[in-house]
């Protein structure tokens, strides 16, 4: 059985975002991340949050698929290069936003700034918009090469939020379950 770490981006997903749909679909086998920084992000306690959200989702076992939007994915990446023996089936970054854009909030993330891509230690996918006003698909497949991720292109959707109006998101869903499946 399978379990999944949530990790939204700032201010955390709210009850019209994907990743809380799904997270509902999930039930017990869905762990949010819980920072105590969500509107003034720190990378160092996101990180923490993703370990404590991975400690409960692995419980009895359990591989972990971490799923991740916009700041989240750089909160992932973080983690998983200083846990490359973790126990993780997988990576789903959704709309990873490029620190060095223009658009970055470099003023409330300003600990995410100089985050750097690695090589990740599990099989990943970024999925990318092709008018992200935060990251454009130049940029998007740059990272994603610098983790080792595949990308997937999934039209003009924005910065695949609330604000793209996709609700569960059937689309996004059917890539998590090939890739969580692979």
């Amino acid at each position: 059985m399978v379990s999944y770490v949530i990790v939204p981006g700032i201010d955390g997903s709210d009850d019209q975002h994907w990743q809380t749909f799904w997270e509902k679909e999930w039930g017990d086998l869905g762990v949010r991340i819980a920072p105590r920084s969500w509107s003034e992000p720190d990378l160092a306690n996101w990180v923490d949050s993703v370990q404590d959200a991975f400690d409960e989702a692995s419980v009895r076992d359990r591989e972990v698929v971490l799923v991740a939007h916009s700041l989240g994915c750089w909160a992932v990446s973080e983690w998983l290069a200083r846990n490359p023996a973790a126990r993780v089936k997988a990576a789903f970054l959704a709309a990873p936003p490029d620190p060095l854009g223009s658009a970055f909030p470099r003023d409330a993330a300003s600990t995410f700034v100089n985050v750097e891509a690695r090589t990740l230690s599990c099989p990943s996918i970024v999925v990318a918009s092709s008018n992200d006003p935060y990251c454009d698909l130049h940029t998007a497949a740059r990272i994603a090469g610098a983790w080792g991720s595949d990308v997937q292109q999934v039209g003009a959707v924005g910065h695949i939020n609330s604000a793209s109006g996709l609700g569960a998101w059937p689309l996004g869903r059917g890539i998590l379950a090939t890739l969580a499946n692979a």
